[in-house]
């Protein structure tokens, strides 16, 4: 009984050791087996459990005082660590399943599936698959392979006419790159960068035994995870203070070496999906095409290469789809709505305006989702195990920057351990328990 009641109080102990800083910032409960030191190995808990056996054994400072002896003699012989599970066990299972015991109580039914319908819509619709700028690539090209006509110059020369397409000012602009012409104040975005090979995701890991990493992962269980995300880490327009990158949950569906690398990335994919969905409503909107169909039939008209009408128009058409979808990427990094779906009422640039489309400084559609909506079906899309080791970098970085904490590893923090402990006496008897402990158990 008293090997019992000393295994269960030593075992305890050891777990009451849990990083109080992993604990604060993620709700997790884990105990960093170099305690701070830098010194990672699961040898510093086996010390720290022996101690415990050994405190427990022994007399208190009264009795030693006194010089009494106890009634059994006992005494620890040894106290080994024959079972192990890390965080980052089984791909992140261990620190998932903690993370579903952290979310066990919340109500996320609704949220997640306007993600999902949102998501669905998007698929369905072939905006994540519709190439824009491809499909506008290929129509200059056509229109390029066309000869136009030839005139004397002032020289006596003969050279060929430009054709002049007001779409060309618009459609030059695509290579500026979708950040930049997001948020052409520089300034607004975080300049942080991080050496990844330094982290979780990027190095060779150490494991536990397999002790109690095994995890059934369920739709509505990967759900829970995803509104941990959230709770736990900051992006664009929410930063957190805590947090060492600024943008963590681009981090989380990019996993670049810089805020400025994940938000580009995420600029890339809106105005991607932007112009997809841009193009879908416009090239069906009757009269916005007889705009561009005029336009385009004045200017071949005068250069007298009627052949070029319906390509110059839709050379019209995809650079006012171009302006719009900068439009929206603007409205969105400025806090405002852009719908998935445009219509009338939400469409912003008429066909002149197009052409001063970087003047445009935010606003808001009147209806549709925020940026933050955006972001979440880009992380919903990503895949999970990169989401789940992403999220392992991000508490390493977070925990680095507290006191006492610069060599933090989530490898090396302990969720469940099996422990050997062999108890002696002075009498020559002596017992070994075997017992198994962890923060569900």
């Amino acid at each position: 009984m008293k090997t019992e009641c000393v295994a269960d109080i030593s075992m305890n102990s050891v777990l009451a050791e849990y990083s109080r800083q992993l604990y604060e910032q993620y709700g997790l409960l884990m105990v960093d087996t170099s305690y701070g030191t830098g010194s990672h190995s699961i040898v510093n808990t086996e010390e720290h459990l022996r101690n415990y056996v050994q405190k427990n054994l022994e007399l208190s400072l009264q009795g030693k005082a006194l010089g009494r002896n106890t009634m059994l003699g006992m005494y620890c012989k040894d106290a080994k660590i024959t079972g192990s599970s890390f965080a980052t066990d089984n791909d992140g299972a261990v620190l998932n399943r903690q993370i579903l015991a952290y979310m066990g109580a919340d109500v996320i039914g609704s949220l997640v599936t306007n993600v999902e319908e949102n998501v669905r819509s998007l698929k369905e619709s072939g905006f994540d698959t519709t190439d824009v700028d491809e499909l506008a690539r290929e129509n200059q090209e056509q229109i390029d392979a066309v000869e136009l006509p030839t005139i004397i110059n002032e020289e006596g020369e003969e050279e060929q006419i430009s054709l002049g397409n007001p779409a060309d000012t618009v459609n030059s602009q695509r290579g500026i790159g979708a950040l930049s012409l997001a948020i052409p104040d520089k300034s607004r975005i975080s300049d942080v960068s991080v050496n990844l090979s330094e982290y979780a995701s990027h190095r060779e890991k150490n494991k536990g035994t397999g002790l109690d990493d095994g995890l059934d992962m369920s739709l509505g269980k990967r759900a829970l995870i995803e509104q941990y995300y959230y709770e736990k880490c900051g992006y664009f327009g929410a930063e957190m203070d805590k947090s060492f990158l600024k943008y963590q949950m681009e981090y989380l569906a990019y996993g670049e070496n810089s805020d400025y690398a994940n938000l580009e990335q995420v600029a890339k994919t809106l105005l991607f999906w932007r112009q997809a969905s841009n193009m879908l409503y416009l090239f069906n909107c009757r009269p916005k095409v007889d705009a561009a169909d005029l336009m385009a039939s004045l200017l071949t008209a005068v250069m007298m290469v009627p052949e070029l009408k319906e390509l110059v128009k839709y050379s019209i058409l995809f650079a006012w789809t171009f302006a719009e979808s900068v439009s929206d990427l603007r409205i969105l990094f400025s806090g405002g709505r852009v719908p998935l779906m445009k219509s009338d009422d939400t469409w912003r640039l008429g066909l002149e305006a197009m052409f001063s489309f970087r003047d445009s400084d935010g606003g808001d559609c009147g209806e549709g989702l925020y940026y933050r909506d955006y972001l979440r079906m880009i992380v919903f899309m990503t895949d999970f195990d990169k989401k789940t080791q992403r999220l392992m970098d991000i508490m390493e970085m977070d925990i680095r920057k507290t006191a006492g904490n610069a060599y933090f590893r989530m490898d090396h923090c302990l969720d469940c351990f099996r422990a050997e402990i062999e108890i002696g006496t002075s009498y020559g008897y002596g017992a070994t328990i075997e017992r198994v402990y962890g923060y569900e158990e």
